[in-house]
């Protein structure tokens, strides 16, 4: 339960927060449209929570923001209506939709892997990874991917959202000259003595977890939920067989530094920390 202190929330408040601060308002969230059933699945949760706003879960389902501030009040929540969403209206269709052939497009329909508690998430992402420039990716879904929205329209790629019925909703990712050339994250790899720094640093706060052995998506699974209860002051310390890529986007979602070092191979460590 929330302490004392009332927590203020608005529509950029991830929904993720909000659990985390008290975990009643996950079923008062679910409450409000079926299609917010999913965040029951704790797996699911981790994932889509913890990068979806109010703003955003609003515009997922058809609800007002002003529904889930209803539900969250009773549960101690202090709202601010002054905040204005950081969210912008989609654009007109772009050239892309008119331009590409049907060869150029390629299909994936998650709904059957949601539905079944599955993360699409890192299929999705091997999908991008491998699209062709002036070609487009199409997820079906039962509601417009916001989150992945918003990471892929970062990295330069032309998004259009087609929905078709409240349960077939079609986004389309176009992966334009601008995203082939554009630079890539710059990986935070440590030198020896930054490292030794480091790990003298949290030498007493070191919290370790070996991922190495396990299948995709758990590693990434397993590495969020360590940090979701990590101790202030206190440095994750991964054992990895790469590096992980889509981990790192959200580390910087979530205020997070990392370094890296890569020992062989088949062998990657990683330390993750708040400064």
């Amino acid at each position: 339960m929330l302490t004392n202190t009332m927590e203020k929330i608005n529509v950029n408040s991830k929904i993720g927060r909000i659990i985390k601060l008290n975990p009643d308002a996950l079923e008062a969230i679910v409450s409000i449209n079926p299609k917010l059933e999913k965040l029951r699945n704790p797996i699911l949760r981790k994932i889509l929570a913890n990068r979806t706003s109010i703003a955003m879960a609003s515009k997922m389902v058809g609800n007002a923001p002003e529904e889930f501030f209803a539900k969250l009040r009773p549960l101690g929540f202090e709202v601010d209506n002054e905040v204005i969403s950081t969210e912008t209206e989609p654009n007109d269709v772009p050239a892309f939709v008119a331009q590409v052939t049907k060869d150029q497009v390629a299909e994936f329909d998650v709904r059957e892997l949601l539905s079944s508690g599955q993360d699409p998430l890192n299929a999705i992402l091997e999908r991008v990874k491998i699209l062709k420039t002036g070609h487009a990716l199409k997820i079906i879904n039962t509601f417009e991917p916001i989150p992945l929205v918003k990471m892929l329209e970062k990295k330069g790629f032309i998004i259009y959202v087609d929905k078709i019925t409240d349960q077939h909703i079609e986004t389309y990712f176009y992966k334009s000259l601008e995203v082939e050339n554009a630079v890539d994250e710059k990986l935070e790899k440590a030198s020896g003595s930054e490292w030794d720094s480091l790990t003298e640093r949290f030498k007493d706060n070191l919290i370790t977890v070996d991922v190495r052995e396990m299948e995709m998506p758990k590693p990434m699974h397993t590495i969020l939920g360590e940090l979701e209860k990590l101790p202030l002051n206190t440095a994750l310390f991964v054992y990895h067989k790469r590096i992980p890529v889509f981990l790192l986007p959200e580390l910087a979602e979530q205020g997070l530094e990392y370094r890296l070092q890569e020992i062989s191979d088949s062998e990657v460590h990683l330390l993750i920390y708040k400064n």
